[in-house]
């Protein structure tokens, strides 16, 4: 009887398969699937075929006994699902070793808000809404316009709640200022139009009107409405350093769109809307927004009643 070929692990092919995801989850799925091929490589496990459903449930109780988050431990299992799903689809593996593949669930983690203080500093605005003391003045005509794109992309992080694969993704034609709106391709390809505030639109012409063509380059991309230092389109990881170096402390720049979202229950609107305005596919994916604000009414009762 022949014996089948190894298929190899084929990372690479997976990781360019996952179209419909961020990049920082296809990112994080690709280090998961690489730590696990050098655990099995250590068994003497050289490729997927080789895998069988015990292997897998030893990896995560591997991990378990690492320490490794209970977050973590899911995450990876939705790697291996995901990837031995597509082995199976392509015709690479005949059988599904993660099939009913269980892990512990990730802890309910409440999103971080971010505090008023905290968005003036990052916003680099006073309270009237001028320029504060962490907005030095720029040295340079190019640091003044990377100062303008950046108040640019903070204001729409927080203003219109865009993940931050979907703000450095857009394109000038996406951009409707006149009408304060914008399209979005979300997660899926899913195409959503989003309110701009006038902070907002005001933070984006001036970037587009004097400071773009400052960093633009004869190659770079002529749509990409937010352009890095050396002209090309700016990535999510150039948009982390940003919001690093706006910070007053470590802040992940999905804390805006946190932010967002909260600021928009505790002001009173409905649900379903802030579902639409996020490009949730599931309503009770916003619903973790609900629980961020009754904390904060529970903290502010407790602060402010005589009873409490």
């Amino acid at each position: 009887m022949a014996t089948v070929p190894p298929v190899g692990w084929k990372l690479d092919e997976f990781g360019r398969s996952l179209t419909s995801l961020a990049p920082s989850t296809v990112e994080a799925y690709l280090r998961d699937l690489r730590a696990f091929t050098a655990w099995a490589g250590r068994l003497g496990i050289e490729g997927p075929e080789a895998v069988e459903r015990q292997t897998l449930r030893r990896h995560l109780a591997f991990m378990a006994t690492r320490g490794q988050a209970r977050r973590t431990i899911a995450r990876r299992a939705s790697a291996l699902r995901r990837y031995f799903r597509w082995l199976v689809r392509t015709g690479r593996l005949g059988h599904d070793p993660s099939a009913a593949l269980g892990a512990p669930k990730g802890e309910a983690r409440l999103p971080r808000v971010l505090r008023r203080d905290e968005l003036r500093t990052l916003l680099g605005t006073g309270a009237g809404g001028a320029p504060g003391p962490a907005s030095p003045a720029p040295a340079s005509p190019v640091e003044e316009a990377v100062r303008a794109r950046d108040d640019a992309l903070l204001e729409l992080l927080y203003g219109s709640g865009l993940r931050i694969s979907e703000a450095t993704g857009l394109d000038v034609d996406e951009l409707d200022l006149g009408r304060s709106r914008i399209v979005v391709w979300g997660k899926g390809a899913k195409q959503r139009a989003v309110p701009l505030s006038a902070p907002t639109v005001d933070a984006l012409r001036r970037w587009l009107a004097t400071g773009r063509d400052l960093l633009a380059t004869p190659t770079s991309p002529a749509g990409a409405v937010f352009l890095n230092r050396r002209g090309c389109r700016l990535t999510p990881r150039d948009a982390r350093r940003i919001v690093d170096r706006r910070a007053a402390q470590p802040t992940h720049p999905h804390a805006l769109r946190h932010t967002f979202a909260t600021h928009l229950l505790d002001g009173g609107a409905d649900l379903r809307a802030v579902q639409e305005l996020l490009g949730h596919s599931d309503v009770a994916t916003t619903q973790r927004y609900t629980h961020v604000s009754r904390e904060r009414l529970k903290a502010a009762y407790s602060k402010s009643h005589p009873r409490a």
